[in-house]
């Protein structure tokens, strides 16, 4: 009688099965109920960068709250919002940090608490920070950015905490007593635009202070009658040679006299101030008032397109948006700015300038329709205005950098784009680049410097097609033949 063989393969891999269940079972739930994750990307988009980390140390002894517009567990179930969940819930890890997801519409109270004028415009999806008094937003359309290819939320959050941390947002200072209208009432509208963007914004009489104040990291000049003093002009010009940043928006008024310690600030930028009133005569290139009526006070202009001489980029996204339908590329109750020649500017080695708003030629032949008239100044802006700014190519707005000292100044002729009391929305493409100019001024968000954490996407590059055959034929085909005759000597021998 032939012997019977046992087959002990059955027997020993329910044995093996059993082991593997009793030994990874519990590791996993354990893992699971610490949520600990292996960050195994290039960039780190699940761990906190160690900026980040030496930053929340340096602030410890600070009670931060952070409000998610949202619910987290949203962001488990989409791999594309892990990084987010990851930073919030490390976060939350820290003793002096609280995490509070609500949502905006169902608890109107909390959104109220944190933008009590609505000016901040809550959204789902958005991140708040709060420190003390101060509360600094980060909109859900930055933290993921370029298709969901890249990771931004870390740094703008880490920024946030930087700054409400430290006890203030950066300050927009207008500066008054020379005329100016205020913050409080025709230029509010402009100014709410401003701490939309999580600006502080202040007035301030130059004049009575003994110094630029140290959270000041923008200041306006909007609209003067008179000239300013020369104590101010030693503090602003103080303030600019030491990196500060200042945006002169100059309409043409009546003046007896010129602007001289303005002047003396715009010389050192390359900037000349033009004591006109400029006209359009050319129906084409005239636009609507407030009235929706034509007006030769509200003229077509052309935004200049950065080139590859310059390093600063202010207007291609205000060109975007005209061309995309919406924006109206105007300006109203306008002055002209002139460049001072390279040959006559002692600073010309280290200041980059270049005009952003100039008129339109009328033709296909390059000749402009603009009229210029003097308004204030004295006999030779009179002259100069009367008589050579006719007809012309007239620029109305300028960038300057020093990269010397990294001041930087905006030069526009105009206040209207920002005056409640004037603007019309034939020169909505100006207000929206004079509001877009502030970032170039002062970039509030690069405060930590992490930069977004790209998504990695292994590939292969193959200098030609058999190249490619060969490596399908080791990563792909060999395998999948072994794993065949495999299965096959398996089939035939699981009896045996």
């Amino acid at each position: 009688m032939q012997k019977r063989k046992f087959n002990l393969s059955g027997p020993i891999a329910i044995v093996v099965a059993l082991v593997v269940l009793l030994i990874f079972v519990p590791i996993n739930l354990i893992i699971a109920y610490y949520d600990k994750v292996y960050d195994m990307t290039p960039a780190g988009k699940y761990t906190l960068n160690q900026k980040t980390a030496e930053l929340l140390d340096s602030t410890s002894d600070k009670e931060i709250e952070i409000y998610f517009t949202s619910q987290l567990r949203y962001l488990q179930q989409v791999p594309e919002y892990l990084p987010l969940y990851h930073t919030l819930t490390q976060l939350e890890e820290r003793d002096n940090i609280k995490l509070i997801c609500f949502d905006p519409n169902s608890d109107p109270v909390t959104a109220e608490s944190l933008d009590p004028t609505g000016i901040l415009s809550i959204s789902t999806g958005d991140v708040f920070v709060k420190s003390g008094d101060v509360i600094k937003k980060v909109s859900h359309t930055l933290i993921f950015q370029n298709e969901m290819n890249e990771y931004a939320g870390e740094d703008l959050i880490a920024g946030a905490i930087k700054i409400c941390t430290s006890g203030s947002l950066p300050t927009v200072y207008f500066l008054t007593g020379h005329g100016e209208k205020s913050i409080d009432d025709s230029y509010k509208i402009y100014a709410d635009q401003l701490k939309s963007q999580n600006y502080d914004v202040q007035e301030l009489n130059l004049d009575e202070a003994s110094s630029m104040p140290e959270n000041a990291k923008i200041v306006y000049l909007a609209g003067p009658q008179s000239d300013i003093t020369d104590h101010e002009a030693e503090l602003l010009d103080a303030y600019l040679e030491n990196g500060g940043s200042a945006s002169f928006l100059l309409a043409p008024c009546e003046t007896e006299g010129r602007f001289l310690n303005i002047e003396k600030i715009l010389d050192k930028f390359g900037i000349l101030i033009d004591y006109n009133y400029v006209t359009e005569t050319a129906p084409a290139n005239k636009l609507q008032n407030r009235d929706a009526e034509q007006s030769d006070n509200f003229m077509r202009i052309q935004y200049v397109p950065t080139t590859d001489d310059f390093t600063e980029d202010l207007t291609t996204d205000i060109i975007n948006l005209v061309e995309q339908g919406g924006y109206t590329a105007g300006i109203s109750n306008a002055r002209s700015l002139t460049e001072i020649p390279e040959s006559s500017f002692a600073n010309a080695g280290n200041v980059e300038i270049s005009p952003i708003i100039e008129n339109t030629p009328s033709s296909t032949d390059g000749t402009y329709s603009t009229v210029s008239r003097s308004m204030g100044g004295d006999d030779t802006t009179v002259l100069e205005a009367d008589n050579e700014l006719s007809g012309i190519e007239l620029a109305f707005g300028y960038y300057s950098y020093n990269k010397l000292t990294g001041g930087k100044v905006i030069a526009i002729g105009s206040t209207d784009m920002i005056d409640s009391d004037e603007v019309a929305p034939s020169v909505n493409g100006t207000g929206t680049l004079t509001l877009f100019s502030n970032t170039w001024l002062y970039t509030i968000e690069d405060e930590i410097g992490i930069g977004n954490k790209v998504t990695a996407v292994d590939s292969m590059t193959f200098k030609d097609a058999n190249e490619a055959t060969t490596a399908i034929a080791l990563t792909v085909i060999i395998p999948l033949a072994v794993a065949v005759i495999g299965v096959a000597v398996w089939l035939k021998r699981r009896h045996a």
